[in-house]
């Protein structure tokens, strides 16, 4: 079976929420990003994400969805991993390496790194990512603000 890795165009939002929403759905979550959202913010006159599909005999298999990051710290930028998956159909084939390397080839910026985020009880994330080298940044727990306690500090 043929595998490629291309770029997701704005027809592809809908291929986009279905592998999305079952990621959200193995993570026992819930997806509320939409459509429209990923249309604006993915494929509008300024997009904010990048997304790359991976395909198996035409049928979509993973996605990787990545931006660019910069890092004081460092001085450089870097290459953020906000979504990596591979469908069950597409297991076993090596296709989130491919994913991420691909992002990393197809970012104009030449990153100098990549980060992501995995879940504390996802085990086989965290192998997978550890057999590709990568290691905990640091001892810090990402922190969100949204909401009131979004409203409340902009009206401070």
């Amino acid at each position: 079976m043929t595998l490629t890795i291309r770029k997701a165009e704005a027809a592809d939002v809908p291929v986009l929420l279905r592998l999305l929403t079952a990621m959200a759905a193995e993570a026992g979550e819930t997806l509320r990003s939409g459509e429209n959202s990923l249309l604006t913010y993915g494929f509008g006159h300024m997009p904010r994400f990048h997304a790359l599909l991976a395909e198996r005999a035409g049928l979509a298999v993973g996605v990787v969805v990545y931006f660019a990051e910069y890092s004081t710290w460092r001085g450089e930028m870097g290459l953020f991993v906000q979504d990596v998956y591979v469908a069950p159909e597409g297991r076993g084939l090596g296709l989130g390496r491919k994913l991420l390397a691909a992002a990393v080839a197809q970012a104009d910026w030449a990153p100098r790194f990549l980060t992501l985020m995995v879940a504390q009880d996802n085990s086989g994330a965290r192998a997978f990512y550890k057999a590709l080298g990568m290691d905990l940044r640091d001892k810090a727990d990402q922190m969100i603000l949204e909401g009131a306690g979004l409203q409340a500090l902009m009206q401070a």
